[in-house]
């Protein structure tokens, strides 16, 4: 049976009808095609971004684990189904392939990751701007940044800025890739994604806000002398009603009614380090609060010293390769007899987000600038050598400690827990016992000392490790 023109003319009202653009009609199509359960808070999440078509963007800070993702490929495709097909994602450099995927699987959009080889190829073949594509673009900061011009002069119809909560010291002129990225997206309507939205300071709230809307809150001088340090219930109610139409956060106890999450039992496993690991700590803590150091440039003694005290932290075999490669940088510094200006490369092995975690942190100020003179006189030669001598020392201390405190009682915590958990799955009568754990570490070498750890115990052939290119885990599965 063919269609009537009264059927015509209603789908033809279908097809073209305009609503409003808090509306769930406003999603219909999309929701009906979209691969995922969605939960209220996130349909209401994606229509809070579209509600003001005056709105220059909007950030949306669900806590951890509610789906910014989902919300924001809501908004993707609404803009998709729209035919407003210029769309861009920047994410951190190892989420760029997860994002890809996400968009494929769950909302059938097509994308493209560019980086320098494809976006040099196009260029090549002589397109002009190779973000000027009708899909969703999906790049890295490092990336964004490096092409500002070219984020520019691209008509994007949205912008969708995951982890932006990196983005947060935008307000200060240290922040490079930070106020890169702001300058390249200032004119589109954009989309900020991020669990964390304050940190530190009530200052990153107005760091991320300028991003949405330079005037929200006014100049940096007036929100620091109205918000930095709230007085007051009144002035906090304020600071809640001025980021009310910029800003959205869903809590998990807020969902509880509908999503239903796992029980977490915590158990705690206490340890006490050797003689030996509390003397290295104690040596290397006392190192790291001297007045002048000669093995880590000035500019990034800070972020060095946190990225040490992790690495300390994580595992003897974390910091032994860096303490040796501290050493070695002086050693070549002494032929040289000039400055270290730059941190070993033991450092960026074992830290992988080492790049992403510079560029958030501040640039030291009105430290000494004995690091950045280029060529080391008597004195400073003398020093330096004492210093070297020290993390010979230290790295040779570190080797020397074969077994951590910290992995034996990672083994009794695994058995106690895997006990546990038999025990509450055989209660529930179940047939066979899925038992897994999932160890995350702050230091490859770290996961290399676990993965040999308990590759000598009852675990053996059943541990995989997994870094850089796929995620930061050890995983074990029992």
């Amino acid at each position: 049976m063919g269609l009537t023109p009264f059927h015509c003319k209603y789908f033809a009202y279908e097809l073209t009808k305009r609503c409003p653009s808090d509306s769930v009609e406003k999603l219909a199509s999309v929701l009906a095609d979209a691969q995922v359960d969605l939960n209220p808070h996130q349909v209401e999440a994606a229509l809070f971004a579209f509600r003001s078509p005056f709105s220059k963007g909007a950030i949306l800070a669900d806590e951890v684990g509610l789906g910014k993702t989902i919300e924001a490929g809501l908004l993707l495709a609404q803009k998709w189904a729209e035919r407003n097909r210029r769309l861009l994602v920047v994410v951190p450099a190892n989420l760029r392939k997860q994002w890809g995927q996400e968009l494929s699987d769950k909302f059938y959009l097509p994308s493209m990751i560019l980086e320098s080889k494809n976006f040099n190829e196009a260029i090549g073949s002589g397109k002009l701007n190779p973000f000027d594509q009708a899909t969703v673009i999906i790049c890295s900061y490092q990336f964004a940044r490096s092409k500002e011009p070219y984020i520019q002069q691209t008509a994007w119809n949205l912008v969708v800025i995951d982890e932006a909560h990196r983005l947060r010291n935008v307000y200060k002129t240290s922040s490079k890739i930070a106020l890169a990225i702001k300058q390249a997206v200032a004119k589109f309507p954009k989309v900020l994604l991020t669990a964390t939205p304050l940190q530190n300071t009530l200052l990153e709230l107005y760091g991320l806000v300028s991003i949405i809307d330079d005037h929200a809150f006014g100049d940096l001088n007036s929100y620091r002398a109205r918000f930095a340090r709230l007085g007051s219930d009144g002035d906090f109610a304020e600071l809640k009603e001025r980021l009310k139409p910029i800003c959205k956060r869903t809590l998990r106890r807020q969902v509880l009614e509908y999503v239903k999450y796992t029980n977490r039992h915590a158990l705690v496993q206490e340890f006490v380090p050797t003689e030996e690991e509390q003397r290295l700590y104690d040596l290397v803590s006392d190192y790291l609060q001297k007045p002048t150091l000669y093995a880590l440039p000035s500019s990034q003694r800070q972020l060095m010293t946190l990225i040490l005290r992790k690495l300390l932290a994580s595992s003897t075999y974390a910091i032994s390769g860096t303490l040796d490669g501290l050493a070695r940088k002086l050693e070549a510094a002494e032929a040289a007899a000039t400055a270290v200006d730059a941190p070993p490369q033991e450092v960026a092995t074992d830290w992988e987000n080492i790049d992403e975690l510079s560029d958030e942190w501040d640039s030291d100020e009105g430290e000494s600038e004995q690091n950045e003179v280029s060529r080391l006189t008597p004195e400073h030669l003398a020093n330096l050598r004492q210093e070297m001598a020290q993390l010979r020392e230290f790295h040779a201390l570190a080797k020397s400690i074969i077994r951590n405190s910290k992995g034996e009682v990672l083994l009794a915590a695994l058995r106690r827990g895997f006990e546990i958990a038999a025990k509450a799955q055989r209660e529930k009568g179940a047939a066979t016992l899925q038992q897994k754990a999932v160890i995350f570490t702050e230091s490859r070498r770290t996961q290399e000392y676990l993965y040999h750890l308990l590759s000598q115990t009852e675990f053996a052939g059943k541990v995989m490790v997994f870094n850089g290119t796929n995620t930061d885990t050890l995983r074990l599965g029992i």
